[in-house]
């Protein structure tokens, strides 16, 4: 298997304020919906939730490590490049008053721009004033497709603009962030940003139900539920499998030749815990196996992008019709997700 890549992370913020601790969140507080307008886990992901230990270290809410130190938003990632060029909606996620846009800045990596100018780390963005202090932010926004003004009235629902890449960060996404008279929260647990103290864990947790606190909709709740790993993507590549193609949508579901000489198998995985076991199948048209391969998480990755190649079983071309790639995940003995995707041969 390949090596595992480690995404790093950019902030997502246009300006904080200083902050004065509170225990909970004031009254008043607007209930917050999805904003997004996908199907969490399976279209999009929560990729990473606030860093809610106030020291050097990382964790998030539910003791898991999905975040990153200091981290103040809600990052709802795509699984590609490709999903961001169709379009994915960022829609407010309250009833409010756009108060401020920025838009303009290209949609690409800082892998390849360097980061984003001081001050614009967020990149393209939308602020939504709610009333009584309260204001939600909408960050990373694609070039373009901002859709409201300053002083546009907005429902929860409305259509603000696109997922994009634009500003610092590696991966198409929304930075979702919340505000109370200039103090960050988390609308997870309704806690201020960095001043609460950082959840007693005393294991390593692997599910989580969303705190009483919440500043989410009792129906955001529910859709919202913690999930420490997903699949992001898996599936058949025409050659050894590439993380930037497949990050790119190039291996996305379109059928392959039985003629190809090279058949790939890739898996991108979200939120592995060291220790956790990956394996990776693949079955052909006739039901047998005819690749099976297991590894370990090496360390706590946010990312984790695995490929090799399948061998052919006989000389001449593949088989044509369905194969089945099936991804396991393994903490343990608990099998924490196993999903199957399906990819045509003609």
């Amino acid at each position: 298997m390949r090596v595992p890549v480690h995404y790093r992370w950019g902030l997502a913020v246009l300006a904080l304020l200083p902050s004065t601790a509170f225990a909970a969140p004031p009254t008043g507080a607007p209930a917050l919906e999805v904003p997004v307008r996908c199907r969490i886990g399976a279209d999009c992901f929560v990729q990473n939730y606030v860093d809610a230990d106030p020291g050097p270290g990382m964790r998030d809410f539910a003791c898991g490590r999905l975040t990153y130190d200091g981290h103040k938003g809600t990052d709802f990632r795509l699984p590609d490049l490709e999903a961001m060029r169709r379009g994915v909606a960022v829609v407010a996620a309250a009833p409010g008053t756009v108060t401020r846009v920025r838009d303009g800045m290209d949609d690409v990596s800082i892998r390849q721009s360097g980061g984003a100018p001081a001050g614009r780390e967020a990149g393209n963005a939308v602020v939504v004033d709610h009333g009584n202090g309260w204001e939600t932010q909408y960050s990373h926004l694609k070039r373009g497709s901002i859709a409201v003004r300053p002083g546009d009235r907005v429902e929860a629902g409305t259509s603000l603009a696109q997922v994009g890449l634009s500003g610092n960060t590696e991966f198409p996404h929304v930075d979702f962030g919340i505000r109370h008279d200039g103090r960050t929260l988390d609308p997870y647990t309704g806690k201020e940003v960095g001043t609460a103290e950082a959840p007693a864990c005393s294991t390593d947790q692997g599910t989580a139900p969303v705190p009483s606190g919440t500043l989410w909709s009792d129906e955001a709740r529910r859709t919202l539920a913690y999930r420490p790993s997903a699949v992001l993507g898996a599936g058949l590549a025409p050659e050894a499998p590439k993380a930037e193609v497949a990050r790119n949508g190039g291996y996305g579901g379109r059928p392959l030749p039985v003629d190809t000489p090279v058949l790939g198998v890739w898996t991108e995985l979200m939120g592995g815990r060291q220790g956790d076991r990956v394996t990776l199948e693949v079955t052909g048209p006739d039901g047998r196996r005819l690749f099976r391969n297991e590894g370990a998480v090496p360390r706590p990755l946010a990312v984790l992008f695995f490929g090799t190649e399948v061998r052919k079983p006989v000389p001449g071309p593949w088989a044509s019709g369905p194969y089945r790639v099936t991804v396991t995940l393994r903490h343990g003995d608990e099998t924490v997700l196993r999903e199957e995707r399906r990819v045509e041969l003609r």
